[in-house]
């Protein structure tokens, strides 16, 4: 997996500070549905990525260890 140069030097998107401050009142079931899955999917990208990570720490503190 290629790293994107310019992605390192992004900041973070604090979008879900945004996202919870909205009026769920005004969307329609489907909007809210569609929002669930979404939130789900970002959710799963980020466990994986914390297992990812979580692996590498491991494979370097294997290769370290004395």
């Amino acid at each position: 997996m290629s790293m994107d140069p310019e992605a390192l030097n992004e900041r973070p998107d604090y979008t879900l500070q945004k996202i919870g401050k909205q009026d769920l009142y005004a969307m329609s079931v489907g909007d809210l549905e569609e929002r669930i899955a979404s939130l789900k999917a970002e959710i799963a990208r980020c466990e994986k990525a914390i297992a990812e990570r979580g692996s590498t720490k491991a494979a370097a503190e294997k290769l370290f260890k004395i």
